[in-house]
């Protein structure tokens, strides 16, 4: 158990030290601080001007800046987690094939499985960076404002679970293919498909309307969004990671076999 801690650790780090010592991490972490600083600015001026008119009925008093302010840029971070991922997943896999580095990979004296672990350890650690460049300017609005900390953090919690369903995706299919371009473009297409499969439901019949708005990802996260944390999105995340994984396992194991 021990050597398999050690060795999961070992390719995380691999992982995420890879992204760092390229311009890959830094120029994706100050594309999305910049885009977040973005819908920040524009939602806090939004902000600030309805609770100096008064229009919301009694002016500042009536603003909740957890739900005018913070729910909406969340879900607006969730947009650009979508295109952003598939940047970061596309390499996973796919660079080492191109390489040719896969071939000692899979020699190597560890498992798939530890292969599969620490890689998406590695690269959701990134996304986890990602989201700590957000961190400053929500700890502007404590510094000068009181919002309730418990709805952030279930809607912190609802863009991990998620930017962990993106990533053991994009690990997928990244290992599908030796073109990062490929996987990239692949990436996104599906995890596009899962973000707007809830709108065919409004034309589908009971059954398939059901199972549908059950597949979609922005369903499961709204209620985080709105501070809401229920086992069965929780549920819903972890079981989608587990899957993504389990075909990622598949997939190097059918690489195994062939090399």
């Amino acid at each position: 158990m021990g050597n398999t801690f050690r060795n999961i650790s070992t390719i995380a780090r691999k992982e995420l030290r890879s992204y760092f010592t390229s311009p890959i991490a830094w120029v994706l972490m100050g594309f999305f601080a910049l885009i977040f600083g973005w819908f920040y600015v524009n939602y806090l001026d939004y902000f600030v001007r309805m609770s100096m008119s008064g229009d919301m009925g009694g002016g500042m008093q009536a603003m909740n800046v957890n739900d005018r302010m913070i729910r909406p840029l969340l879900s607006n971070a969730s947009v650009i987690v979508l295109f952003l991922l598939p940047m970061i997943t596309m390499r996973t896999y796919s660079e080492e094939k191109r390489s040719g580095t896969i071939e000692l990979l899979l020699t190597s004296p560890v498992t798939d499985v530890e292969i599969i672990c620490g890689k998406f350890l590695g690269t959701f650690g990134l996304y986890i960076a990602l989201l700590g460049t957000t961190v400053l300017y929500l700890a502007i609005l404590f510094f000068y404002g009181n919002p309730e900390w418990k709805p952030l953090l279930a809607g912190y919690l609802g863009l991990a679970l998620m930017g962990g369903t993106f990533v053991s995706i994009g690990l997928f299919i990244s290992s599908t293919t030796k073109s990062q371009i490929v996987s990239g473009f692949a990436t996104f297409a599906v995890l596009l498909l899962l973000w707007v499969i809830n709108w065919m439901a409004e034309s589908s019949g009971p059954t398939a309307s059901a199972i549908l708005s059950y597949l979609s990802i922005t369903q499961h996260f709204d209620d985080f969004a709105r501070g809401i944390i229920d086992t069965k999105h929780v549920v819903f995340y972890l079981s989608f990671i587990s899957f993504g994984l389990f075909l990622t396992l598949k997939s190097v194991d059918t690489e195994r076999w062939r090399g």
